[in-house]
């Protein structure tokens, strides 16, 4: 897809996942912006830009940061609309939040139907230490999950664990999600021209 604007190409991305699991920390550090300590959560949905430079091309790269409480739900369903490629975003201190990621790509198929590709993002690695082991995620657990996913959904996914606080692996994340919409972009309009 290509901006009216000016010409470059435009990728749609949805931050999902409970809410507190660092889903606006992990997009204002990617932006550039300073991390926020007990940042507000998010009502409803944010929306954010950057222009970015891949594989020597423009990229306006869309970026919907949806609320994670229940209560948002209703709204949520809208944003997934037209994304290429979805971050699902958990707490590795809060296991709860790692049970729910099964939950959070129903609610994305249900809404889009088959998925794009996808990153599955075990933040707050700088926390993991202070907490207990019964309420950590291992990076093994997140890896798990991540290729049972791909498999059971034939839906390209890699795992990556971040820091928003330290910015810890955040750019290396959008950038491989951008590469992997990239490649389902090109592989689905190749796909128009068979035949």
């Amino acid at each position: 897809m290509r901006d009216q604007d000016d010409g470059s190409k435009v990728m749609k991305a949805v931050l999902i996942g409970d809410g507190a699991v660092g889903k606006t920390s992990i997009r204002r550090n990617y932006l550039g912006d300073e991390f926020i300590e007990g940042h507000i959560a998010t009502i409803g949905v944010d929306l954010a830009t950057k222009r970015v430079v891949f594989n020597q091309e423009v990229v306006k790269f869309i970026i919907w940061d949806l609320a994670g409480q229940p209560s948002f739900k209703q709204v949520r369903g809208h944003y997934y609309h037209g994304c290429n490629g979805i971050v699902l975003v958990y707490s590795t201190v809060d296991r709860e939040s790692f049970d729910n990621a099964s939950k959070w790509l129903v609610e994305a198929y249900n809404n889009m139907g088959p998925l794009p590709p996808t990153v599955i993002v075990g933040n707050k690695t700088d926390l993991r230490e202070r907490k207990s082991e019964s309420e950590r995620v291992t990076s093994d657990e997140g890896r798990r999950f991540t290729e049972y996913f791909s498999e059971k959904l034939g839906v390209p996914a890699v795992f990556k664990e971040t820091s928003a606080l330290t910015g810890y692996n955040v750019d290396n994340t959008f950038h491989e999600l951008l590469q992997m919409m990239s490649d389902a972009q090109e592989g689905s309009e190749s796909d128009l021209f068979i035949g």
